[in-house]
């Protein structure tokens, strides 16, 4: 699995030379009438597979930005969103809780981090940024290996008519030095359903064991693979399906452990099973990517497509046409998901994408200006009717893909004039400076890629001064390392194994539904309530539960119930103290709560015994409180501000806070003016100035999708659209003048925290400075409550605008 396709393809043909069981060619030919062929025949053929004949949910594609997973810069799987079942921290209230059988059509995009295809996309023909993944899941043991493969090849053979002399099997072979013996229980399943020995093949943990991680689910994989040779010669196998059965926990001492529940997780590219299904070699030959081909050559007057690819295809035309199909597909589908090109994180691998395609599409294609904009529609053609988004979005995508495509090109040409510029200065043996190549660079002011100054140098014969180069990557290295912000300190978390046994008890998720009990005094000030509860369970620091902590000793603390806010969404969690009922004069500090599967788990310093079963009484800072719930008001503020100076089309892309400050992500258009953040100031201080009364109110989460002016946040954690918690949301209208339920204007989505019940103590300014590139993700500081002069110096408030990084938090 970890292995390249190169090496896994060459491994299968070295097997199957050395299997004595292979009998030597098949005279069956792959059938020419096995309906479905087009793409999205066989797209809706798979997901009414599932549903119809084998009870399974369908969910939609989440959004290709994943949410509340940093560890990820792009969904890149199947299994992504449903990462909180596989981990055993679904929340047990959630829509999700629920699932058992699902299927789907995910999308995904492979460019940047440890799975990345970019660099390889055109170069072959196979490799895509943006693919289709079809899967189907088996959540909690409802079912596992038999059923799996039986309905894989039911499909494969029945539905889709691949005959069965095309199709060989793979299956885990074993792993003596993790202690694992071969999967022989796949092995029988495969002989069962007819495959004969001849045709299946073993393979060890490299091939055939999945991991999610360093630790984590884990378990073997059987795969499907399709024989190109059709029986004439030595087998050509390419991978279909792989079927990921999770039945592994990998613990942090590398060691393997029985998972609570076991899943099954399978996965097959839709454009691979396309290319065999139509008797293509190519995916770029199928009916998903025909229609681009063919508009790219109208659009260039290029030679027409022809599959050529190596020492063949001359002049890199074929290569050229590949990545640029490949890369409006991808570019479409992140616009339309909310990303778009920017200076850090995802936004920066996209950025990369698009100055890619315009590379090949105008120096190889010789495409006139705005072409790839006017690729958008033919994607929306092809995609739009599976994700409807692309055709929401459509004219958006064009817009901001056109619009890269011309600061690009504008970069592209200042570029080459500061080249000859420089040049003209050197003399005939001196090394290009690489000073001036840094800041035409990516890294620098003019975003060209580092590749491209070394080739545009190499055309006119100049060396490039690379000891200097390298020299200027490692301090900008070490300046990136000291501006970031201080990575937080991971907080206590319940691992899988605590809360499979949780469940296993019956133990209900923590009501925190206590942490709302607080109101505003008529002379002024917030009231906090307390909270009585029953302590459930310990956990020692290294995660054992145990009866009782003593003296001076760190725990975990599980209630029935808290008035704590939990961290998450961005926001710091609350902290306080804790006392036994009747024994209030030993306090017991707690320094942070944490979410954990729908169960809140408190840190605690225990100053004398503590044991399960006692009840308690909690009690949250109100300082620390109360500044929270000032910057989350102000984030709703300032939220809705800023749409209200820049138009619908502005986005929250992250936010974090705490007593100590705000940090608030925006992702706009076009960076904004200082003129445009003097408007957003002085409609947030207007708010505030006119004393409006917050209002809140908790409604059914079907009904949010008919209140005026709510917004979803996207980064929020949560799986996608519609499967968000436990089936309830907070909302809060932080505008004046509207009150609800009838005419009131909804400030910035759903609120899930604490909010100020009046607006003058939540206060945000927006004036500063901005940095990095158009419809960037920009990165404001805003100063709330008494620093931002909400009610003695109105305007005093300010913040920094800048390129800032995707961090993936919100505040809903």
């Amino acid at each position: 699995m970890a292995a390249s396709v190169a090496a896994v393809a060459g491994r299968l043909r070295r097997a199957i030379r050395r299997s004595p069981q292979w009998r030597g060619p098949s005279r069956r030919a792959l059938s020419s009438e096995a309906p479905p062929t087009q793409a999205a025949a066989v797209r809706d053929a798979f997901l009414s597979f599932f549903r119809d004949r084998h009870g399974h949910r369908l969910v939609p594609s989440s959004s290709v930005r994943p949410r509340g997973d940093p560890s990820l810069l792009f969904v890149n799987a199947g299994m992504n969103q449903f990462k909180p079942i596989f981990l055993g921290t679904v929340d047990p209230r959630s829509e999700m809780a629920g699932f058992r059988r699902v299927a789907n059509s995910q999308k995904c995009v492979r460019a940047g981090g440890r799975h990345s295809d970019l660099e390889d996309v055109g170069r072959d023909l196979s490799h895509h940024t943006f693919f289709e993944m079809l899967g189907n899941w088996a959540f909690r043991g409802v079912y596992f290996k038999e059923e799996a493969c039986s309905m894989a090849w039911e499909l494969l053979t029945q539905v889709y008519g691949i005959p069965e002399d095309r199709l060989w099997v793979s299956y885990f072979g074993g792993d003596p030095k993790a202690g694992l013996g071969p999967d022989l229980e796949s092995r029988d399943i495969w002989l069962n359903l007819g495959v004969p020995a001849s045709r299946m093949l073993s393979f060890g943990p490299q091939e055939n064991f999945w991991e999610m991680g360093d630790t984590g689910p884990c378990g073997p994989c059987t795969e499907i693979h399709y024989d190109l040779a059709g029986g004439v010669g030595a087998p050509q196998l390419v991978e279909l399906w792989n079927l990921v059965f999770m039945q592994h926990n990998r613990e942090a001492d590398g060691s393997l452990q029985p998972l609570p529940q076991r899943h099954v997780d399978t996965g097959m590219g839709l454009e691979r099973l396309l290319a065999v299904l139509q008797g293509r070699r190519s995916t770029y030959d199928t009916d998903l990517f025909s229609p681009l081909l063919n508009a790219i050559h109208q659009g260039c007057g290029a030679p027409p497509y022809s599959g050529r690819v190596g020492a063949a295809d001359e002049g890199h035309t074929d290569t050229a046409y590949r990545v640029v199909a490949d890369h409006i597909r991808t570019l479409s589908v992140c616009i339309a998901d909310g990303v778009s090109p920017g200076m850090s994180g995802a936004p920066l691998v996209l950025r990369q994408i698009l100055r890619r395609a315009v590379r090949f599409s105008t120096e190889l294609l010789r495409a006139p200006p705005g072409f790839l904009g006017s690729l958008v529609p033919v994607v929306v053609e092809t995609l739009g009717g599976a994700y409807p988004e692309l055709q929401r979005n459509s004219a958006q995508i064009a817009s901001l893909v056109s619009e890269g495509e011309a600061a690009f090109l504008a970069s592209l040409q200042r570029g080459r004039r500061i080249i000859e510029r420089t040049l003209r200065r050197l003399g005939p043996s001196d090394v290009f400076p690489a000073e001036v190549a840094w800041s035409l660079s990516l890294s620098g002011n003019l975003g060209l890629p580092l590749d491209l100054v070394e080739l545009m140098l190499e055309e006119k014969g100049v060396q490039l001064d690379s000891a200097g180069l390298e020299r200027l990557a490692q301090e900008e290295a070490q300046h990136r390392a000291r501006q970031a912000e201080p990575v937080q300190e991971q907080g206590r978390q319940l691992d899988i194994h605590a809360l499979g046994e949780l469940q296993r008890q019956g133990v209900p998720p923590t009501d925190d539904s206590p942490k709302y009990n607080y109101s505003l005094r008529p002379s002024g000030g917030y009231e906090f309530s307390t909270c009585e509860a029953q302590v459930l369970q310990l956990y020692t620091e290294d995660g054992t539960a145990v009866a009782s902590v003593g003296e001076g000793q760190r725990c975990g603390l599980l209630l029935d119930k808290t008035n704590f806010y939990a961290e998450q969404g961005g926001q710091a969690s609350d902290r306080g103290y804790l006392v036994r009922v009747g024994l209030q004069d030993v306090l017991f500090p707690v320094a942070r709560a944490q979410v954990c599967g729908g169960f809140i788990l408190h840190e605690v310093v225990a100053p004398e015994c503590l044991k399960v079963g006692d009840q308690v009484q909690l009690h949250v800072d109100e300082a620390w409180r109360l500044s929270c719930m000032e910057k989350h008001t102000a984030v709703h503020l300032l939220n809705w501000a800023l749409r209200q100076a820049l138009g619908p089309g502005t986005e929250q892309r992250g936010s974090h806070l705490n007593p100590e400050g705000l940090r608030f992500d925006v992702a706009t258009q076009a960076l904004l003016t200082p003129e445009q953040l003097r408007a957003v100031e002085g409609t947030v201080q207007k708010a505030v100035g006119q004393d409006e009364a917050v209002y809140m109110e908790e409604v059914a989460l079907a009904r949010t999708a008919h209140v005026p002016g709510l917004r979803s946040l996207d980064e929020a954690p949560a799986t996608h659209r519609g499967y968000r918690g436990p089936g309830h949301h907070r909302g809060a209208p932080a505008h004046q003048g509207h009150h609800p339920p009838a005419g009131h204007h909804w400030g910035a989505g759903p609120a899930g925290r604490g909010h100020c019940r009046d607006a003058p103590v939540a206060a945000a300014g927006a004036s500063g400075h901005t940095e990095g590139a158009t419809a960037a993700c920009q990165h404001c500081r805003p100063e709330t409550g008494n620093g931002a002069g909400c009610t003695e110096n109105p305007g005093a408030a300010t913040a920094a605008l800048g390129g800032a990084p995707d961090c993936g938090h919100s505040l809903c």
